[in-house]
């Protein structure tokens, strides 16, 4: 039963500060485009921005 409550006090402290984070309109946290993937030399399937990486093979990794 403690555990159940140290959980619940935890939810009910985590669930409001990520509505505060939300009315502030933080940034969303996003996945970086290509990842490990990237590193491994294999392809960016999903990216918006394949032909920017081709094309900069040796340059860091942009941010989005």
């Amino acid at each position: 039963m403690q555990l159940f409550i140290i959980t619940l006090l935890v939810f009910c402290l985590v669930i409001p500060l990520m509505a505060i984070g939300v009315i502030f309109g933080r940034k969303a946290l996003t996945g970086s485009c290509g990842g490990l993937g990237k590193l491994l030399g294999e392809a960016c399937m999903f990216c918006d921005k394949k032909d920017e990486c081709k094309t900069a093979k040796n340059s860091p990794p942009h941010s989005h």
